[in-house]
């Protein structure tokens, strides 16, 4: 099996960063073309994400050939004919996952070729962290897409909490002003 294109999709986080390390070792040990991909969230602004693919480019690139694409919408692995996908995983487990999905998930389900998962938290002892290398982060609410420190800024956070039960509220209130039959 001969690995010539790998593609590293990256959404900025420190599972990202883990996996682009991976990424860039594997693509140095076998010579392949690094390909990497961000995905901009309908309605963000692409502008920022632009400069930080860049400079990830950057830092991950030397000594490789590397391309990098910013797409808006589902990427699609066929377009650049890769032979392997390298994405990071949060582990997201219980509610947040049922919420928010997997992303890698879905792409080890939906690819047509092989998918490398790297967990946040995977270290190889004797490589380079991934946290020695400075990549900047765009932290993004995945919900309104403005900047957070948190997966879902605060504000998105009470709006999920408080609509269901707002809803409930409404539909009791509704209930007892209602005339018996």
């Amino acid at each position: 099996m001969r690995i010539r294109n790998l593609l590293f999709a990256t959404d900025f986080s420190h599972a990202s960063e883990t996996a682009g390390q991976v990424a860039r070792e594997a693509a140095l040990e076998m010579a392949a073309r690094l390909h990497m991909v961000h995905v901009v969230p309908a309605g963000a602004d692409p502008a920022g994400a632009a400069v930080t693919l860049s400079d990830m480019a950057r830092m991950l690139g030397r000594g490789l050939v590397f391309e990098t694409a910013l797409l808006a919408g589902r990427a699609a692995a066929r377009d650049k004919r890769v032979d392997m996908i390298v994405i990071g995983t949060h582990g997201r487990t219980g509610l947040s996952r049922r919420i928010l999905g997997s992303v890698a998930e879905a792409v080890v389900r939906l690819s047509p070729c092989l998918v490398l998962t790297v967990p946040s938290a995977y270290t190889r002892e004797g490589s380079t962290r991934a946290s020695d290398i400075s990549l900047p982060t765009l932290e993004r609410c995945v919900v309104c897409a403005g900047n957070t420190h948190d997966l879902i800024c605060a504000a998105c956070r009470e709006r999920i909490r408080g609509e269901p039960l707002e809803r409930k509220l409404e539909t009791e209130r509704a209930g007892r002003h209602r005339a018996p039959a």
